[in-house]
């Protein structure tokens, strides 16, 4: 087997396709895992991408999760390893970026490391340390009403300070913007100064390619995906690499099957604006009640007894959400605690995918990380094989699955913070137009 070129590891299930997405853009041939595989990688892929349920767990369990994917990537012969987290940065007050992190650089032996979330296609981008969504700063977006992480400073420097014990420095604009051999320069001077991590600026993909070439052979790449545009240059260029795929063929999926459906949990300003279009163009939407899930009534039940009618009748795509505005969401926390509330909801819209695939589905649309998570093992799927890209950060996948009819489903796992407003009608006018998968 060939040794892997670039082996990943991600804190969410969505920002796992996220990353394998812009890899596969990129040309390279990408398999993405649920979970540490028990055995070795069979797949002639070019990267594979871990993708654990990291993000709020105790930073212990965090660390414990990621160094065994670590050690998998390790037996597959892994060049290098990128540990890949939300573009808005967002963790927990105690972590989990900077206590993995740490943990990962202790088991690769490696003094220093950079941390850039920054994705200007998504309007992701790093400027002097802060970190912007749009034209906001972190803490004044969406993100601040964050219902597990919500995060309040934009100045990445002092947020990832908070959680390690190692000095955090900044390869600013000035830097970047002069290229791989001056970011390269700074990172020897940073080192000198007794500095392990560093915020790197980037407000452009242009920034991103010389990032990309100036982090060759760095043992360990943290990041959001953008960086990831980068850094298969440095593969292609190798000797080991040179038939690397064409993008076209790296993306192509089977052929598309199958009823099909939108499961939301997230409760983001994008996804509230999505699921309004949806319903505003007269698509069929189901609410689930979160204090109705803590009565004790069968939520699930219920959601799948009215979509059956739409799904027989083939009429379009059915919506079941928990998405709801941050005052309703708050108010729900208060009455139920914020885990309660969260563990419900994720495990009955769990509930209501693997039903739905049960019942003919075969083309799903999943929005919001935690909520792709517990879908994604709801349906007991191992692997997604990553196709074309719905928009920035978003594939569409094919997966194997035992509670599919035809055996697998083509699913989409969005990230709440992404996507256009029409992003659910979108996805699926993509899935059959694209050519050789109707």
């Amino acid at each position: 087997m060939k040794k892997l070129l670039l082996g990943c590891i991600a804190d969410d299930f969505t920002g796992a396709t996220d990353l394998a997405n812009n890899l596969v853009r990129a040309g390279m041939r990408v398999v993405q895992t649920i979970g540490v595989p028990e055995s070795p990688l069979t797949d002639e892929v070019d990267a594979v991408v871990v993708a654990l349920k990291t993000r709020t767990l105790p930073a212990a369990d965090a660390v414990s999760q990621s160094l065994a994917a670590l050690s998998w990537l390790q037996a597959q012969g892994a060049q290098q390893i990128y540990f890949k987290y939300c573009s808005t940065f967002d963790s927990t007050a105690k972590g989990n970026i900077g206590p993995v992190t740490e943990a990962l650089m202790d088991a690769l032996q490696t003094d220093f490391t950079i941390a850039c979330p920054a994705f200007p296609e998504n309007g992701r981008t790093v400027f002097k340390g802060y970190l912007f969504v749009g034209d906001e700063l972190l803490h004044e977006s969406g993100m601040r009403n964050h219902p597990l992480t919500p995060m309040t400073d934009s100045n990445l420097v002092r947020v990832l300070q908070t959680q390690t014990s190692r000095r955090v420095g900044l390869i600013d604009y000035r830097t970047v913007a002069l290229g791989p051999d001056a970011i390269r320069a700074r990172i020897e001077t940073l080192r000198g100064e007794g500095v392990s991590m560093a915020i790197v600026d980037a407000t452009s993909n242009a920034d991103l390619m010389r990032m990309g070439e100036a982090f060759r052979g760095m043992p360990l790449v943290t990041a959001g995906s953008g960086v990831a545009i980068g850094l298969p240059q440095n593969f292609m260029n190798s000797r080991m690499n040179s038939h690397m795929a064409p993008q076209e063929q790296a993306a192509k999926l089977p052929p598309a099957r199958g009823l099909r459906a939108i499961v939301s949990g997230s409760c983001s300003t994008a996804t509230n604006a999505q699921v309004a279009d949806f319903i505003a163009r007269g698509g069929a939407a189901f609410a689930v009640d979160p204090l109705r899930m803590a009565e004790g009534a069968d939520v699930a039940g219920e959601a799948l007894r009215w979509a059956e009618p739409s799904l027989k009748a083939q009429t379009g795509p059915v919506l079941v959400y928990a998405t709801a505005a941050p005052d309703a969401v708050r108010a729900v926390q208060a009455q139920l605690g914020v885990q309660r509330a969260g563990e419900m909801v994720e495990h009955t819209l769990a509930a209501v995918a693997r039903g739905l695939v049960e019942r003919g589905v075969g083309q799903l649309v999943v929005a919001g990380g935690e909520t792709s998570g517990a879908c994604v093992q709801a349906l007991d799927i191992a692997t997604l094989r990553i196709g074309p890209q719905i928009a920035p950060g978003v594939p569409w996948c094919h997966a194997p699955s035992v509670h599919a009819e035809s055996g697998a489903v083509h699913i989409a796992l969005k990230s709440g913070n992404f996507g256009a407003v029409d992003f659910f009608t979108h996805a699926f006018s993509l899935l059959s137009s694209e050519p050789g998968m109707q």
